[in-house]
């Protein structure tokens, strides 16, 4: 096991993509437990690929680590992410079990609270997210509200 993960501050290619797949899949558990509001610009394993690229990247700038490694384990982490959206495209039930599903927590005038627990969202982000979406604060005249995968309140109106 050593050999494979390795030990000290400089390991080889093998160790190095090694070390960030199981980055890679250990920030996609976290981001995923952490709730979708955490990072609700992009989808959790968009975020993931940021997050870990500028990591390990900056290792390479600043000379932490050897250069090879790092590229090699970047492109691992890349092609990586290209499997799993290749993967996502051509399974629905991959697709949520990577990104997650959208929430309904608003209905026909009605808060759904359990699902609100589920989203990690108070009242308040629904209101909020009807104002900046419908340009209303009249909950009469909204249908649906639902937090998305990637954390952004969709509003769907009754006209």
């Amino acid at each position: 096991m050593e050999q494979f993960w390795g030990t000290g501050a400089s390991p080889d290619s093998l160790q190095m993509t090694v070390r960030g797949i199981a980055v890679f899949i250990l920030a996609l558990i976290l981001i995923r437990i952490s709730g979708r509001r955490s990072f609700g610009i992009g989808s959790p394993l968009d975020n993931i690929i940021v997050i870990l690229l500028g990591a390990i990247l900056s290792r390479a700038v600043v000379g932490a680590s050897p250069f090879i490694p790092v590229i090699v384990t970047c492109s691992v982490i890349v092609l990586l992410h290209r499997i799993i959206s290749w993967l996502k495209n051509r399974s629905t039930a991959f697709h949520q079990f990577i990104e997650g599903k959208k929430i309904l927590v608003f209905k026909d005038g009605r808060f759904l609270y359990s699902n609100m627990n589920k989203a990690l969202v108070c009242k308040e982000d629904i209101i909020q997210g009807i104002r900046k979406q419908a340009l209303t604060d009249d909950l009469r005249l909204i249908r649906y509200v639902y937090v998305e995968y990637t954390g952004e309140i969709t509003v769907i109106t009754k006209d």
